[in-house]
């Protein structure tokens, strides 16, 4: 009996290790170029800020990434069920509608009891939790959280951060050269 629960409490410690992870890159999302300054949103296709905000970060999807930026939308259905589609359908309606060519993640969870690891981590490192879509989280290139923000911020009040982050690592990149 003491073996089983030393095995337990074993995996017990590794799942809470899995879930502490020391930046948001390390959950294995990083783009195929490495590591870029990266905007985390929850989305979803019937908020009212849906097309405010999917027109505002395709916009600075187009101007700063692919390369030295990423907007990374994570579809969420758990704020007034109002995701309801499948990934497929999310992805198509998103692209269709709003040209959409960020990359957009299959639907998860963002807070309670089953919520997504790098959303744990997210919530853990700013202190602020999702209470509707649209949250925005503003990941540096070591994946660390430099601010978060509701749905009430729009994506044009912090586009001047983000460019100014962009800015620095072309500069920085430059030098490396």
């Amino acid at each position: 009996m003491g073996t089983i629960l030393r095995a337990l409490s074993f995996l017990a410690l590794l799942c809470l290790a899995e879930a502490k992870q020391k930046d948001f890159y390390s959950f294995k999302l990083v783009n195929s170029r490495g590591r870029l300054v990266s905007l985390v949103v929850n989305v979803a296709s019937e908020c009212g800020y849906t097309e405010e905000h999917y027109k505002d970060l395709q916009q600075l999807q187009k101007d700063f990434g692919p390369f030295h930026f990423n907007v990374l939308a994570f579809p969420c259905n758990q704020f007034g069920q109002q995701e309801p589609g499948s990934d497929k359908e999310i992805d198509s309606f998103v692209r269709r509608v709003y040209g959409v060519s960020f990359p957009i993640f299959s639907k998860i969870a963002v807070v309670g009891i089953g919520a997504n690891n790098a959303y744990k981590y997210l919530v853990e490192a700013s202190r602020k939790e999702p209470t509707w879509n649209f949250w925005k989280y503003l990941i540096d290139t070591d994946g660390k959280v430099v601010d978060a923000w509701g749905p009430d911020v729009s994506v044009k009040e912090i586009r001047p951060r983000i460019a100014d982050m962009v800015r620095k690592l072309i500069i920085k990149r430059k030098e490396e050269l």
